[in-house]
């Protein structure tokens, strides 16, 4: 076997914020990770570009499609409820504290995650490959991980969570699993403690030497930059790469760490600024609206999941849900700071409208994007800012947008029509929380969209193996350097 890999997730990372941070000598990891390598400055995220179904494409290598992941906030169908992932701690508390962290912790990876697809755990576990992670959403693996006990939070953690999973051979998540005793702490996951808790963990692995494949998870960034803005971002950067560091002095310095071990760093998605807030309860006031206790659901026509720059309405009424469905699409293309609203038509086909225009699509022979796949387009193409040259549909403004539109209408649990904000707008989530004045994501927009991939040590010598990147890509690298695919 070649080198052991370490494939870094900086949550959010905005590609002209980690060019600052390396210019200005506070990311050194990262500035010999691409000197060594290559660098990719616009990474396609997902849609919608939130965290859950990002990492969802990270760990598989696919779509929402496949996954089954759609949304930060989502309603199923099969359970008749909503599901709720954290999207703030006012908004966990509409749904029950306690539903929204067993959802997250068992039942992201236990139920929703599609068990007809594998995570990269699973792949390098059926390798018998030496698998390794920290705190990060999608952890499915094939060995089994009790609650933790050993320390006094771990003990009153047992309260909530008592229940084995399966995840890669060595699991550290927020001090709830941990494979083995080690000096590292995450506060039960308490934002600005994570990174910290990814670099102890990462930095003992290496020293043990317990790992093949480490997924190093770094998601404090995204914190910050919610908090503070995008062009915040330099100083959470510089701490994600202090963790990065550890690991490089834990194998004897940069060099001797990088002469054994292969890197890949991405983000998830990026961010954007946020100036102005979309009241989804109000746009929809003339329909009656599921509570999340759901205690009008005999009466209630829609579910609303608003997730940061994204949203997806349900409808919930069988009879008559032909004539609902175009009810619900008038009123979303009417609301202020929607940029987008999707939805599949009544013979299949994709739609996407702005305001009066609209664009019509499915897979077809058309025209190509710029990952090579085909599209039967009709309609106005300046929904999406494209144009069409030497038969290629280019929409600099909405990176692989078909795609990734596509997948997210084809998702079996997404709502029947999705929406995209604006630049500098938010949908407010159920506790009323949206970030004015800090950062978010989640739309279709390049502006959260594209965030950064860099490599060493395995992958193409150069970023132009692929016209256009996408978290989609990241799997298939790493079972790729492992001769798995």
């Amino acid at each position: 076997m070649g080198k052991k890999l370490v494939l870094a997730v900086i949550d959010g990372c905005k590609p002209s914020m980690l060019e600052r941070a390396i210019a200005t000598g506070r990311a050194p990891a990262m500035k010999a990770i691409i000197e060594r390598g290559a660098y990719v400055d616009d990474l396609v995220a997902a849609f919608p570009s939130v965290t859950p179904v990002c990492a969802a494409s990270i760990a598989t290598g696919c779509g929402p499609d496949r996954h089954h992941i759609p949304s930060m906030n989502w309603y199923s169908r099969a359970e008749s409820r909503y599901i709720e992932y954290g999207s703030s701690f006012s908004a966990s508390r509409r749904f029950g504290i306690t539903r929204q962290l067993v959802d997250t912790v068992y039942n992201m990876n236990g139920h929703h995650l599609s068990p007809d697809v594998r995570t990269v755990f699973e792949q390098l576990d059926d390798a018998d490959l030496r698998t390794a992670g920290t705190t990060y959403l999608m952890y499915r693996g094939r060995h089994r991980h009790e609650v933790a006990r050993d320390t006094v939070l771990a003990r009153a953690a047992r309260t909530l969570f008592r229940h084995s999973v399966l995840g890669p051979r060595e699991l550290f998540y927020a001090d709830v699993f941990a494979s083995r005793r080690t000096p590292c702490r995450s506060q039960l996951g308490l934002p600005g403690v994570r990174d910290k808790h990814s670099g102890c963990v990462g930095e003992y692995l290496v020293r043990e030497d317990l790992f093949d494949f480490l997924l190093l998870s770094l998601p404090d960034n995204d914190t910050y930059s919610h908090k503070h803005g995008p062009h915040a971002q330099v100083e959470s950067i510089a701490e994600a790469d202090r963790q990065i560091m550890r690991l490089f002095e834990a194998g004897g310095g940069t060099d001797a760490f990088l002469d054994d071990h292969a890197m890949i760093v991405c983000a998830d998605h990026s961010h954007t600024g946020v100036e102005s807030v979309i009241r989804l309860h109000d746009a929809f006031a003339d329909f009656a609206i599921l509570a999340p206790a759901g205690d009008n659901a005999a009466d209630a026509e829609v579910a609303v999941c608003p997730a940061q720059r994204s949203a997806m309405v349900y409808a919930l009424v069988q009879e008559g849900r032909g004539a609902l469905l175009p009810r619900l699409v008038r009123a979303a293309r009417g609301v202020e700071g929607v940029d987008l609203v999707m939805w599949r038509t009544s013979s299949g086909e994709g739609a996407i409208a702005s305001g009066e225009r609209e664009l019509r699509f499915a897979p077809g022979s058309d025209v190509a994007d710029r990952r090579g796949e085909r599209w039967s387009v009709d309609g106005e193409l300046g929904v999406l800012g494209a144009r069409i040259e030497d038969g290629r549909l280019l929409a600099p403004a909405y990176p692989d947008a078909l795609s990734r539109v596509w997948s997210a209408l084809t998702t079996p649990t997404a709502g029947d029509v999705l929406l995209s904000a604006a630049p500098a707008y938010e949908f407010a989530d159920w506790g009323g929380v949206a970030h004015v004045g800090g950062g978010s994501h989640g739309s279709l927009h390049a502006s959260d969209s594209l965030g950064v991939l860099a490599w060493c040590g395995t992958g193409p010598d150069r970023r132009d193996a692929r016209e256009e990147w996408s978290l989609r890509d990241i799997t298939p690298m790493v079972t790729s350097h492992f001769g798995l695919s």
